[in-house]
């Protein structure tokens, strides 16, 4: 009766060994594999299973950083026992967004005694809870805090205060008009400020910029080397940040290297903004720029200013002529090799020589493309959108083939109507699509005949003659693509006044269609795209040939696809995204 039952037993045992053991690969290899599961999974799971995972678990290069931002099944008593277990191993900790764990769980960072970075972005976290954690980490260089309604600096404790004025890194987020910690971190080098603060309280009072009581103390700045500031929008956070400013108008740092502030809609210049862009003149050599809109127009504040190899330019939303960009930032074709990201968005005319007579929707200038892309030719990121950058007749002087020419290219941000062929948009425009009003009232219904399957054949010829089919085809690299409509504005945005008109498509996007899109399957690396107020989408073909062929796709958002309010792609979408394997973030 013991027979059968050893015959399976030898089978089993044969299988095994001719099988591949995982305990079996190096420890090279397996340090690479648990590299991909959380750390708290490694700590409190995975090293409980045998002994060469539970030592291969508490390697260095597994616990010197450990991320519980987005990982969502960590909780509070699962913090306590991973900090108890390695908390002496960790160098870089990021809670982030956390926002689901009690503030109670900050306590337990205590034990990272060797701690270096810290993100606690998004996490509730009181005056008081903070002294008593910043009292013991005397190795950290790099703080992330949010700064909530109720801080009080004179809480913090002078053990807390020696560990902030060792701080080099600080990322601050303002729900509160306050300087936060900013004023006990007098070795700064770089500091970031995200401006939060309502204009309303939840009572609904009108809330003021003046600081807190007991905010006297200032900024120390003479260390930093760079200056960051985005504001949400509200008369409250310019009011503030022009407190931070204030200091910095005083005296100028004399290695500011990075100078940057992002302000939605009008944030007007004043006597000690206009102060501290005369003092920077003067004393720094800068590497990366960006202002509000406000404080560059009709100034000539980029005649003087100095640039030592400048990398990052934004100049989103000026009355910048190209004239001004090719004499004042590129100094008439100076060599600007350093320079890799490069935001226009929004320069109606940057691509023009002057703006006086010129009308938005009048031809571009193909040498000032032309000399910005000799010059720039390192370019990684490069914004040209919400404008109307219309390509002349001339052959070999397109947006396209010029851009074509910018090999090393990560991100890319186009308007819809530069990215047509100019012999196309003369001719007629499509004939179907205004067969249906471009309005929402009375649903139409119209004969859509489904896209074709068997899209190697979709009109190729047709299509692999175009600019745009080109472009995709010489930017193999990219992996950010956004064909954003000249007149589109989004319903919700983000760091932008909200706009309720919509405005009619550029006549020259209504030939965009279908064949289009299909061009950027051609982007193999492709993570993230964005299409917008694109009218001629009649069947959404171009969209499977992107899940087909984009395979590291990630993120995906469309607005305004076909005639407005006719949403005619859904089939093809539900297709597109059946490929999508690695699809994250949908909108």
């Amino acid at each position: 009766s013991s027979f059968p039952h050893q015959e399976v037993v030898g089978e089993e045992s044969e299988e095994e060994s001719n099988g591949v053991n995982l305990m079996e690969f190096s420890d090279e290899i397996l340090l690479h594999i648990l590299s991909y599961v959380p750390c708290t999974d490694l700590v409190l799971n995975v090293r409980r299973t045998c002994r060469k995972l539970a030592t291969l678990c508490l390697d260095k290069s597994l616990t010197h950083t450990v991320l519980l931002q987005k990982d969502y099944k960590v909780n509070k008593d699962k913090v306590k026992q991973l900090m108890r277990d390695i908390g002496k191993e960790i160098y870089q900790l990021n809670m982030a967004g956390c926002y689901w764990l009690p503030s109670s769980t900050i306590d337990h960072v205590t034990r990272c005694k060797n701690l270096v970075k810290l993100n606690l972005s998004g996490c509730h976290v009181t005056s008081l809870r903070l002294s008593k954690m910043l009292s013991t980490l005397q190795h950290l260089r790099s703080l992330a805090i949010d700064v909530n309604p109720g801080f009080d600096a004179s809480q913090l404790s002078s053990e807390c205060k020696a560990t902030l004025s060792r701080v080099s890194e600080l990322k601050q987020t303002l729900y509160t008009p306050s300087y936060g910690v900013v004023p006990c971190c007098t070795s700064l080098e770089k500091l970031l400020l995200y401006f939060e603060i309502l204009d309303r309280s939840r009572e609904g009072f009108m809330l003021s910029g003046q600081l807190m009581v007991g905010e006297s103390n200032v900024p120390h700045y003479q260390n930093l080397r760079i200056f960051y500031a985005r504001l949400a929008p509200g008369y409250v956070n310019q009011e503030v940040v022009r407190l931070y400013l204030a200091v910095l108008s005083d005296r100028t740092p004399e290695n500011l290297h990075a100078f940057l502030i992002s302000a939605p809609g009008s944030f007007a210049e004043t006597g000690a903004t206009k102060n501290l862009l005369d003092s920077m003149a003067r004393n720094v050599r800068l590497d990366a720029l960006q202002l509000p809109k406000a404080w560059i127009n009709g100034s000539g504040l980029l005649q003087h200013l100095k640039f030592n190899n400048p990398f990052y330019f934004s100049f989103s939303r000026c009355t910048l002529s190209g004239g001004h960009l090719i004499q004042r930032v590129i100094n008439g074709g100076k060599d600007l090799k350093s320079l890799t990201s490069l935001n226009l968005s929004g320069c109606v005319h940057c691509l023009a020589p002057e703006s006086l007579f010129r009308k938005a929707e009048d031809d571009i200038d193909s040498s000032i493309l032309e000399s910005l892309v000799v010059s720039c030719c390192n370019l990684r990121h490069l914004n040209l959108s919400a404008a109307h950058h219309h390509s002349s007749e001339s052959i070999g002087n397109h947006l396209c083939q010029l851009l074509s020419r910018l090999k090393h290219l990560l991100s890319l941000a186009l308007p819809v109507c530069s990215i047509t062929d100019v012999a196309a948009s003369v001719e007629k425009p499509p004939s179907t699509p205004n067969l249906v009003p471009q309005t929402f009232g009375r649903k139409v219904r119209i004969g859509i005949q489904t896209y074709p399957r068997n899209l190697g054949d979709q009109a190729n010829q047709k299509i692999e003659s175009s600019v745009f089919w080109a472009l995709m085809g010489s930017l193999r690299f990219l992996e950010t693509l956004e064909i954003i409509g000249s007149s589109f504005s989004s319903a919700m945005p983000r760091n932008e006044p909200a706009i309720r008109n919509s405005l009619p498509p550029c006549v020259r996007a209504q030939s965009v269609g279908d064949s289009e899109v299909a061009a950027i399957s051609q982007l193999t690396y492709l993570q993230s795209l964005t299409l917008a107020q694109l009218p001629n989408i009649l069947t959404g073909s171009g969209l499977v040939n992107i899940g087909l062929q984009c395979q590291h796709l990630r993120t995906l958002s469309l607005a305004n696809l076909g005639m407005m309010g006719k949403v005619v792609y859904m089939s093809a979408l539900m297709d597109m995204l059946k490929h999508c394997k690695c699809l994250r973030d949908l909108r």
